[in-house]
């Protein structure tokens, strides 16, 4: 279980990109490194292959954006849009969210371990098969969304709300069905098992 309290430091920017109309950009294999982004309207973008290294996005719109084996590694993403925006085998670790909207979000594959979701608003998001090991969702809500198939052991699950989520097939080894909210999760019988387990209680074969 990782610690709520642990926040890696905002990455130090040595460029800026403020106020720029990336509408509708490709970026194809482009690098970043230590790049801060500031009010970048990237609705629409594709990349693949691109690399974000330490970079900082603030008020950054990446609406209906989509990112194919792309990386944010060691990210702050502050105040950012991700409406409708999919993310597939992308790695994205260590990287933190801050006060960011995430409607429609789809992730499919790729490693999130150690990203921060603290307190984030991620109801009905969509992350099927992720790596997701120490990831901290304190006081995330996560209502109606899915993690199918994830990785999430280890992670830091502390007041999170998982009402009416799909979690089938997800590692949830760390999880507290005392200080999580878990009414009406879809689970599969090896999570329910563990659940139980994590409740003081012993399971006997019928």
């Amino acid at each position: 279980m990782t610690d709520s309290g642990r926040r890696s430091r905002m990455p130090v920017t040595e460029t800026t990109v403020r106020g720029e109309d990336w509408y509708g950009r490709d970026l194809d294999g482009d690098e970043f490194e230590r790049v801060e982004f500031i009010d970048v309207d990237m609705t629409e973008l594709t990349s693949s292959g691109a690399v974000f290294t330490e970079c900082t996005f603030l008020n950054v719109k990446f609406n209906v954006s989509s990112h194919t084996e792309s990386a944010f590694v060691n990210c702050t993403f502050t105040r950012c849009n991700f409406f409708d925006t999919s993310f597939t085998r992308c790695k994205l670790t260590g990287s933190q969210f801050d006060g960011c909207e995430f409607g429609l979000l789809k992730v499919v594959g790729g490693n999130w371990s150690f990203t921060s979701f603290q307190k984030a608003e991620l109801r009905g998001a969509d992350f099927t098969g992720v790596r997701l090991r120490e990831a901290d969702l304190g006081y995330a809500r996560c209502q109606e969304a899915t993690f199918a198939g994830c990785d999430l052991s280890a992670s830091w699950f502390e007041g999170a709300d998982f009402s009416g989520a799909t979690l089938r097939g997800s590692d949830l080894t760390g999880l507290d069905p005392r200080n999580t909210t878990l009414r009406g999760a879809v689970i599969d019988d090896r999570q329910a098992v563990a659940i139980v387990e994590a409740l003081g209680l012993v399971v006997l074969p019928a």
